[in-house]
């Protein structure tokens, strides 16, 4: 009986060069072609337009006293100052540590001592949150400090604050002062493509977030992977409306962009239904990425028909397993025949999965496509010992993708990365005889029934079957007699009703007695994270405390 075990193709070479080096190369090679649009921002730029702002930006940052192998934090939504910041700090030998818009105080006090950001850019506010008070609660010295030479008990690393916009702020230098046009000084910078160049922080649902450390080898050629799997061409228009701190933005969107030659499109500073829509008819993007809530989202826009989507042919649908419905509507109403489902970690660059443009719809619709080029994969049982084919076991991927380590962290790094070069992941899943992937969940989710295993998955996807029912997410919750019972919260679609005593009736004789869930409730909306992600272990919380009242 074969093992699951699958090795990527590896007849294209990969990119042994710096993420910096690769965009000069794509700048020489398309230099008027569009390279960004930034709707909110009213902003085109080519190829050679981003170069003369990465490059003064890049020299600004050397000339301000910071040093190759600093760390430097990125605080702020989608714009084009973020992908300036990316590729600068890529081309001066400097780590981009990307920080979640929705953090709070606690957790920018946490990141940026926890790799020792030696300065942070950021947005003066983004939504409800006062970006520069906020840093203000941490370091109250910037009040008094001159820009550059910043000294914050708290922050004991942090000397250089930049802030976005036109607005001065004590203690910052504003983003313009920061270009410089001493470019000559890029040149003495050594740089290796094994170096780290990215700090990503894992939404970490137990304990504090581990600092993902990702080299330009890791993601450069990641992203070129990505982009060839949907054929990104200089000819395409790339809608981007996941966030940029996000592997899914700055890798799968910005990266793969810079190797192929694509345009970047951002619609909108944080994602809009709407303004996906406009932009990609106003833009003719070719290109869509989103999570599974953002499709549902436009798809479910008011004004969904009024919109040409005609342009569109592919994109990538990732970061949460995709329901077999909304894929349907993705090729039937958004015109994206050729669109991909991929899948992967933060800690893998992200990407190790994913589904071709020609894969049959039966197998794009129902798994995450097949290993990616240079990488290995196999499943593995409690033991450690593969399963055979189209058995469960826990997906281990190795290869060029897998992160330089967590930072300044070598015992959660040891947990994760075994001795031969494993990423364990925590999910769970199963590999056919052709070597198509299937996610059926993760570890931690599994839920165990009267010694009965539960995949909330399988269950999600057959109650989608249901007409009334919009999105559905399953966890498990303690149970006295059997240990453990399925709950799943339901949103219903606009004009439908529905009682529990319907859902129970749709599975009645069509799913296991066991798989039938236990509790039901009707929500509104799942608790999430900025990139899309259910949170179950907060529906799990909020479970257990109702059920205990």
């Amino acid at each position: 009986m074969t093992d699951s075990y699958v090795r990527g193709d590896d007849t294209a070479p990969l990119i042994e060069m710096t993420i910096g080096d690769r965009f000069d190369q794509t700048v020489a090679r398309y230099p008027d072609g569009d390279a960004l649009i930034v709707r909110h921002q009213n902003i085109r730029w080519s190829w050679s337009d981003l170069r003369v702002r990465v490059d003064a930006v890049a020299a600004g940052l050397l000339q301000r006293g910071l040093k190759p192998g600093d760390r430097v934090g990125i605080w702020a939504p989608n714009c084009a100052e973020w992908v300036i910041v990316q590729f600068a700090t890529a081309k001066a030998g400097l780590i981009l540590v990307n920080i979640n818009p929705a953090y709070r105080v606690a957790e920018l006090d946490y990141a940026l001592n926890k790799v020792g950001c030696a300065a942070l850019i950021l947005a003066p506010a983004h939504k409800s949150s006062d970006y520069v008070a906020m840093l203000g609660e941490i370091a109250p010295e910037l009040k008094t400090a001159t820009p550059g030479a910043l000294q914050a008990a708290r922050l004991p690393d942090l000397r250089l604050v930049v802030v976005l916009g036109d607005d001065a702020h004590a203690g910052c230098l504003p983003f313009a002062a920061l270009a410089s046009d001493d470019v000559g000084v890029l040149a003495d910078i050594a740089i290796e493509p094994g170096m780290p160049v990215n700090i990503q922080f894992t939404s970490g649902t137990t304990g504090f977030p581990k600092g993902a450390t990702l080299s330009h080898r890791n993601i450069l050629n990641n992203g070129a992977f990505v982009g060839a799997r949907i054929g990104l061409s200089a000819a395409d228009r790339l809608c981007i409306p996941v966030p940029l701190y996000h592997c899914f933005g700055m890798v799968m969107g910005n990266l793969a962009c810079a190797v192929h030659g694509a345009t970047m499109v951002y619609p909108s500073e944080a994602f809009d239904p709407g303004a996906v829509l406009e932009a990609v008819e106003a833009e003719r993007c070719t290109a869509l990425y989103g999570v599974p809530t953002m499709f549902i989202a436009a798809l479910g826009h008011p004004d969904f028909a009024r919109f040409d989507l005609s342009s569109l042919r592919t994109g990538i649908m990732a970061g949460s397993p995709c329901p077999m419905a909304v894929m349907r509507e993705v090729i039937d109403r958004m015109h994206m025949d050729q669109v991909t489902i991929a899948y992967g970690m933060t800690e893998t660059s992200p990407v190790s999965f994913q589904s071709a443009t020609d894969d049959p719809l039966a197998l794009r619709v129902s798994t995450v496509g097949r290993v990616q080029p240079h990488l290995e994969v196999k499943l593995i049982d409690l033991a450690g010992d593969v399963v055979a084919r189209g058995e469960t076991g826990e997906l281990c991927t190795r290869g060029y993708s897998v992160m330089l380590g967590y930072w300044d962290d070598a015992e959660r790094t040891a947990d994760a990365i075994d001795a031969d070069g494993w990423m364990h992941t925590g999910d769970l899943a199963v590999i056919d005889e052709a070597g198509y992937g299937q996610i059926v969940g993760r570890i931690k989710d599994l839920v165990i029934r009267g010694g009965e295993n539960i995949y909330p998955r399988e269950v999600e996807e057959f109650l989608l079957t249901h007409p009334g029912i919009a999105d559905v997410q399953g966890v498990g919750i303690p149970d006295e007699r059997y240990g453990e019972e399925l709950c799943v919260w339901i949103i219903v679609r606009p004009g439908a009703a529905l009682t529990e005593t319907d859902v129970r009736a749709h599975c009645q004789g069509r799913i296991a007695h066991y798989k039938i869930p236990r509790h039901i409730r009707f929500v509104e909306e799942f608790p999430m994270t900025v990139t899309g992600k259910v949170q179950k272990f907060a529906m799990r919380e909020q479970m257990v405390k109702e059920l205990a009242s």
